[in-house]
């Protein structure tokens, strides 16, 4: 395993299988890292050895094999309280993922606790998945959506936040990292604003996560979700962090095995956190696979990831800004290493063609966020965006795919 100390960037590539190839004959230059991360050999050996050698149904049974799995896989929780400094285990709920995890919490905190009248607050740089599941809440409850605007920069309008902030909000779910433009807003202190009308919080954490080290007792968020995909591990899981008071009231968002305590025809009584919201037999190899992933990014280092993902978005912004009729689009104060842009007056979608031509997978479109694509006065975006395991001279040869397709299209 890698040291930090020791950390060499070709080194960690070779850990990539995926990185290795090549596409229409060009070694491969990922970019889409937004999207999904890529995958080291320690996470895809986990999920092979976990079928290999201890697959099993977890928590119930007694023989040695669901007992390996069970410890494996609640070894997995344990990882993600440290990863996110819960206070306890049981405030770490398993889920496929943000969307899921966001949809948890409006279906079981929502539904429960939001009446007529009442008011969500969300923003303008949201992704759908944390638009939608509120919209249809206030369908179902009467209560309003209220959206924080925010500047060209691609920054929120905290001014007007504060504005919107009335005894009626009940809660604020914002993106703590926007995938689509790299901003990354002042969470602790919309916590702080939001708390002071005693609403609760949601952050959408899943480009956080990838990105810099998280502390929910820090933050003082109600919940947060991620996505394990986006941090070098499986797609299809994920995680709900809630305060444990809170997630003690909520109802149950599926029914099902492992869910409940008790069952008659009668009457059912739910199970203890963290199970009363996993019902059904888990992603267990998922869970094992993100266990591996935190593991690994905790021993590269987050100051190793900072700071090389720092130099690679202030690299890659300084190469496309030398590109005549290019435009960044987003370009607040603090980013991640998200560069979202256009290229002339061309289609995204053109470019992004040209560019997988060359074999350079960058994301094309409105990344999910077709309301902020709207305030933008866009239709989307060609979005480059960029991992630890990422280097300069692949940011050098974007600049050169970018200056062929500016030749080509013409």
């Amino acid at each position: 395993m890698i040291v930090e100390q020791n950390i060499n960037i070709e080194t960690i590539r070779k850990e990539y299988p995926i990185l290795q190839q090549k596409v229409n004959g060009r070694p491969l230059v990922y970019f889409d890292n937004a999207a999904t991360s890529q995958k080291p050999l320690v996470v895809i050996n986990s999920i092979k050895n976990y079928y290999n050698e201890i697959n099993s149904n977890v928590h119930r049974g007694v023989h040695h094999l669901s007992q390996k799995a069970t410890d494996a896989y609640e070894a997995a929780r344990t990882a993600a309280q440290a990863f996110i400094n819960a206070k306890s285990a049981v405030e770490i709920n398993f889920t496929k993922g943000t969307t899921e995890s966001i949809n948890l919490v409006a279906h079981s905190f929502g539904n429960k606790f939001i009446k007529e009248n009442d008011e969500i607050i969300i923003s303008t740089l949201e992704h759908h998945s944390n638009i939608v599941p509120w919209q249809i809440l206030c369908e179902n409850t009467g209560a309003k959506l209220k959206i924080i605007p925010i500047n060209d920069a691609g920054e929120l309008d905290m001014e007007a936040f504060e504005n919107l902030l009335t005894e009626k909000t009940k809660l604020v779910s914002v993106v703590y990292i926007s995938n689509s433009l790299g901003t990354i807003n002042p969470a602790k202190t919309i916590i702080e604003k939001a708390h002071s009308v005693g609403a609760k919080v949601l952050l959408d954490a899943a480009q956080a996560a990838p990105h810099t080290p998280i502390d929910v007792q820090t933050l003082d968020c109600d919940f947060l979700a991620l996505s394990a995909h986006k941090m070098c591990g499986p797609t299809g899981f994920g995680i709900l962090y809630g305060k444990e008071t809170l997630l003690e009231q909520m109802l149950p968002y599926q029914a099902g095995g492992e869910m409940i305590k008790e069952v008659t025809f009668e009457k059912t009584t739910y199970n203890t956190l963290p199970f009363k919201f996993e019902a059904g037999t888990p992603d267990i190899a998922g869970g094992i696979a993100f266990k591996a992933a935190i593991d690994y990014l905790n021993e590269i280092g987050w100051d190793f990831i900072e700071q090389q993902e720092k130099e690679l978005l202030n690299y890659g912004t300084q190469r496309l800004e030398e590109i005549d009729g290019l435009k960044i689009v987003g370009t607040a104060k603090n980013k991640a290493s998200v560069i979202s842009f256009l290229l002339d007056n061309h289609h995204p979608y053109d470019v992004g063609v040209i560019l997988d031509q060359l074999g350079i997978a960058i994301r094309t479109g409105h990344h999910c966020c077709q309301p902020l694509m709207n305030r933008l006065n866009i239709e989307g975006t060609c979005r480059a965006s960029f991992a630890f395991y990422n280097t300069k001279e692949e940011i050098d040869t974007l600049v050169d795919g970018i200056l062929r397709a500016k030749r080509m299209l013409g």
